[in-house]
């Protein structure tokens, strides 16, 4: 079985990267978020119930309830979170000893504590996809490093490796669910869309943030369209069942089709960190041959082999080209595949119904349980094999005592995943052991395992919904109040942002989709607007010049329901048009009752307001300088900043590694006259060489180099 211990080294660092981008992201929009004049100030959310401290942190796991202790209040404990969570995240980055389990327990914990005050700006399931993936790079990461990424281990190292292979089965079995339940909701949601094939007819332009790229791929052939919806559900439902394949080159198979998914919906949307972290839980799909940059471990020398292996070989060959024909049997029999060879085109719609589709996931849910529990013995029964090949009874002994940790810890997180999977078929979820919904029961808040869906539906099928804010001092001329990054102007083209998340325009495009009780911070908004709260502003305009009531605040506030669509390809110097549907909120202003009875509806009337004050604690100030010092940075601007710099760091760490063994020559001469020395001790001990046990000597010597 080929080795993982590259792509865990890829994984670790791919979490880590994520984690800089959101704390980093989140960081930028506290104030405006979460501050004490921000739109849903998180002071709210942790109200001190009379409890234990330890009761409390257990319903309520933040590390903010101790922002008191240092002399900060709940935002500004936010704050400090999001900059240690940035700080810590450059670590393994930076160095690879940092890629410790600590490290990685301490970024989960401080974003867990993020979530438990961010409501609803951290309700998105990407926020939870971290928090499950950190915890996993916990178990994955290594409690000792080797000295060298291409180094064998040796001793206890062995026994640890063997342990990390099976916990780093659980970032498969995650990008198993992850994908399998958002291809099977989209049409157990009986979205016309979706059953018509239509979806990416709507998608481009209604997603939240379009990018440029997005309004070309918006004017393909609609053709295409349906063929790149057939595609998705190839991809998101029957290959990830080849994330378990025994064959390899399948699995390689596999991690091609979600890239190429993946890179695709990162041209063409701002998903913020998301597909980016799905790209990372992708590499629990390589393996060390794959990724190995040395010919000698990528393509190793070959070896006569007995009859046995060579029938292996030729059955696995003939299974894999089997697999890639049943799958493009069924793509074309269950999609009505039909080329026009006139027109050029290929014809594609559904031949099953609901209650067949319907059908089909209650019979192959279960078994796909039963095929991650398998995967997840053989996995077991490969860790017991290669402790069994330790050497030393207390080698033995300290392996022993990982494995039984790490290995009853993968087995408790597989049974409390099984809960939020089975959410996909209602039937199955009835049928699963009663002390996996006691277990998943009792850490649900701390969010291990949670359920996936996405695009469940396809909204704006008759036009993009959009929430445009307008301003007024008299009641009478209105000026629109315009976004960064959200559309607007139907004369700005789309904006790139990614991996920046702005999650007050991602709540703007929730919002339109319904009334705006529907979204009581909508409420909050407003009032902050009639404030002229700077926090709020910054949210919309990070430019004080560009937004339109920067000297004074609008004594109106009005909200207008617009659709919007892309603009066609003849019109110049447009990338929308769009028409007015109706009033989304009323003009009110500062004390007019509608907006008294919404505040108080919804419980945003805070009834002890802050008192505005300077800091006065030495590290309330330090928080504030550095407020200060970042401000004028545009989020996305800043987070490419930190990927810069951390690329330049390790430019800079690869050039010294390759120039420091060249500047010592004396050491290198006597480091060649011992490996000369037991080349040859070597050589007199064998005393009839063959092939095999030639060239299994010379592997023997690289591997002492």
């Amino acid at each position: 079985m080929a080795g993982s211990l590259l792509p865990q080294q890829l994984f670790l660092q791919g979490v880590a990267a994520v984690f800089l981008f959101a704390f980093a992201s989140l960081y930028t929009q506290i104030p405006g978020l979460y501050g004490p004049e921000g739109i849903l100030p998180a002071r709210r959310m942790l109200r001190p119930q009379g409890k234990g401290r330890w009761q409390q942190l257990w319903e309520t796991p933040t590390l903010l309830w101790e922002a008191p202790r240092l002399g900060l209040d709940t935002a500004q404990g936010l704050e400090l979170l999001s900059l240690l969570g940035t700080v810590l995240a450059l670590g393994p980055l930076l160095l690879r000893r940092l890629r410790h389990p600590l490290v990685y327990l301490l970024l989960w914990a401080a974003y867990l504590s993020a979530c438990q005050v961010g409501q609803v700006f951290l309700y998105f399931q990407w926020d939870s996809l971290l928090l499950e993936t950190g915890f996993l790079a916990v178990l994955v990461a290594p409690l000792r490093q080797f000295s060298s990424p291409k180094q064998t281990p040796q001793g206890p190292l062995v026994g640890a490796s063997a342990c990390k292979h099976l916990t780093f089965w659980l970032v498969r079995w995650l990008l198993f669910r992850l994908m399998f339940a958002s291809g099977v909701v989209k049409l157990t949601s009986r979205c016309p869309a979706w059953w018509g094939l239509t979806a990416l007819t709507y998608h481009y332009e209604t997603q939240c943030l379009p990018t440029p790229a997005a309004w070309f791929a918006h004017h393909l052939p609609i053709w295409l369209h349906k063929l790149s919806v057939v595609a998705t559900f190839l991809i998101e439902i029957a290959v990830p069942l080849l994330f378990f394949a025994p064959i390899r080159r399948l699995r390689l198979a596999a991690f091609y089709t979600q890239v190429l998914l993946q890179v695709l919906i990162i041209i063409t949307g701002n998903y913020n960190f998301f597909n980016l972290l799905t790209l990372v839980l992708t590499t629990a799909l390589l393996d060390d041959q794959h990724l190995a940059a040395e010919p000698g471990l990528s393509l190793p020398r070959k070896m006569p082999t007995s009859w046995h292996r060579v029938l292996l070989g030729k059955l696995s060959l003939l299974l894999e080209l089997a697999t890639y024909a049943t799958l493009a049997y069924g793509t074309a029999y269950y999609f009505g595949l039909e080329v026009d060879w006139q027109q050029h085109v290929i014809h594609s719609r559904i031949t099953f119904t609901f209650h067949q589709f319907s059908q089909w996931l209650k019979m192959v849910t279960l078994p796909t349980m039963w095929l991650g529990a398998a995967s997840l013995t053989w996995e077991l029964l490969s860790a017991l094999w290669r402790w069994a090949q330790i050497r030393g009874w207390l080698q033995k002994f300290y392996t022993a005592i990982q494995l039984s940790i790490l290995g009853a810890s993968t087995v408790a997180l597989f049974l409390i995943s099984l809960v939020p999977y089975s959410y996909v078929e209602p039937g199955t979820h009835g049928l699963l052991w009663t002390k996996a919904h006691h277990l998943f029961g009792t850490v649900e808040h701390l969010q291990l395992a949670n359920s996936y869906g996405l695009f469940r539906r396809m909204t704006g099928l008759g036009g993009r919904p959009e929430v445009v804010l307008e301003g007024s001092y008299d009641g009478h001329h209105w000026t629109e109040i315009e976004f960064m990054y959200k559309p607007g102007n139907v004369s700005r083209p789309p904006p790139i942002v990614v991996p920046h998340q702005p999650r007050l325009d991602w709540q703007m495009w929730f919002a339109a989709l319904g009334p705006h009780t529907h979204s009581p911070w909508f409420t909050s908004l407003v009032l902050r607007l009639l404030q002229g709260k700077e926090p709020v502003i910054r949210l919309i305009q990070n430019d004080a010049a560009q937004y339109p009531f920067n000297k004074q605040p609008p004594t109106y506030i009005r909200a207008q329901r617009y659709k919007y669509w892309f603009s066609q390809p003849g019109e110049q110097g447009r990338w929308w048009r769009r028409q007015w549907v109706e009033e989304f909120f009323p003009p009110v202003s500062l004390g007019d009752p509608i907006l008294e009875m919404l505040l108080q509806q919804f419980g945003l009337k805070d009834k002890s307001p802050p008192r505005p004050h300077s800091p006065t604690h030495a590290l309330a100030r330090a928080l504030h300088w550095i407020r200060i010092q970042l401000s004028p940075l545009e989020p996305p601007n800043l987070l490419w900043g930190l990927l810069g710099a951390v690329g330049a760091v390790r430019v800079v760490q690869a050039l010294l590694a390759s120039w420091l063994p060249q500047s010592s020559p004396p050491a290198r001469e006597e480091n060649h006259k011992l490996i000369s020395k037991k080349e040859s001790r070597t050589a007199s001990r064998q005393a009839v060489p063959t092939p095999n046990n030639c060239s299994s000597g010379s592997r023997t010597s690289r591997r002492k180099k």
